[in-house]
């Protein structure tokens, strides 16, 4: 049953993970070079930043530590947090963020840098996915993630996407961003899979023999009036085991998760389509659309329609 819970809640969270925005262009260094690496102006405060090791080596530093990188590595901030990226000691500092030519690209943008033979190339920049804002996703990742593909059968997704920069074609900006969205899908389905050992989070509360079977039927059937009482004969706890348990692990209450998991799929639909703001009030469980705006705004920071209206300005 933990196994099943497990794999259905993870392809819920998958299924999710869209790119909605993206911006990428490859860096090409040379020599003795670090880079201040931290989120540009330009990246969205909500964007997971990435850098994908096409050829050569260097090294990465977060949080004090460097952490040496090889072909085909893909490193991933989740929070946008601050990083070095460079090779060898004491070498030219470049910033490519500040080279980048003005939007739109045709193509995406190659930007070299120093005289050396000795080449380290990367594709970077940054994607924006809808699953970041939903509370307990986000909280399952950490902040810097590194998966190596030697081997692997992500290497060839890597390279394909350096023969889409090398060759453009038209169209090709869509095929990029298609190829860095499943190498996305991969690394954070890994990473979701990762750290069997944890006892709070979203990955514990899933593999929890009564919290995962309550996850399960929310995800299932969000738009189900379930009460506590519903939840707790189905899944064969007193009301009292299912809140301590609920608290314990992911901090809040089975309820209150699932009215967040609704205001959530509410603001998918408000992206997705011109669905009357008060029927989407109705799905996601409130009697009045006045209820769902202050719960939107509490969620969101600004009212259902002024959230709708600022997406399609900025999309």
């Amino acid at each position: 049953m933990e196994q099943a819970n497990l794999q259905s809640l993870m392809s819920e969270a998958l299924r999710r993970v869209r790119i909605t925005e993206a911006l990428q262009y490859c860096y090409m260094p040379s020599g003795d070079w670090e880079t201040d690496a931290s989120p540009a102006s330009y990246q969205p405060k909500d964007a997971i930043g990435f850098h994908i090791l096409a050829g050569g080596s260097c090294w990465i530093e977060f949080d004090g530590r460097r952490t040496t990188l090889h072909e085909g590595d893909i490193t991933a901030f989740p929070f946008s947090s601050a990083h070095f990226i460079g090779a060898g000691a004491g070498g030219q500092i470049f910033d490519p963020g500040g080279a980048l030519p003005p939007q739109p690209w045709s193509e995406t943008p190659i930007l070299r840098f120093g005289d050396s033979d000795r080449v380290v190339r990367f594709l970077c920049g940054y994607v924006r996915c809808e699953a970041m804002h939903f509370l307990p996703f986000r909280e399952a990742l950490p902040e810097f993630i590194h998966v190596s593909t030697e081997g692997d059968w992500l290497n060839g997704v890597v390279s394909q996407i350096v023969q889409e920069v090398d060759d453009p074609h038209s169209g090709g900006m869509a095929i990029l961003e298609r190829l860095t969205e499943i190498v996305l899908l991969e690394v954070l389905r890994r990473q979701l899979s990762a750290e069997p050992n944890r006892t709070t989070g979203w990955l514990a509360a899933i593999r929890d023999p009564i919290v995962g079977k309550c996850l399960q039927l929310i995800h299932r059937d969000p738009l189900c009036p379930w009460t506590l009482k519903d939840l707790k004969n189905e899944v064969g706890a007193s009301r009292s085991v299912l809140s301590e348990r609920f608290q314990n692990i992911l901090g809040t209450g089975p309820i209150s998760y699932m009215r967040d998991w609704r205001l959530f799929l509410a603001r998918e639909q408000l992206l997705q389509g011109d669905q009357a703001i008060s029927s989407i009030a109705f799905e996601a469980g409130y009697s009045s659309e006045a209820a769902f705006n202050r719960a939107f705004v509490r969620a969101n920071g600004m009212p259902p329609a002024a959230f709708r209206a600022h997406q399609r300005k900025s999309a």
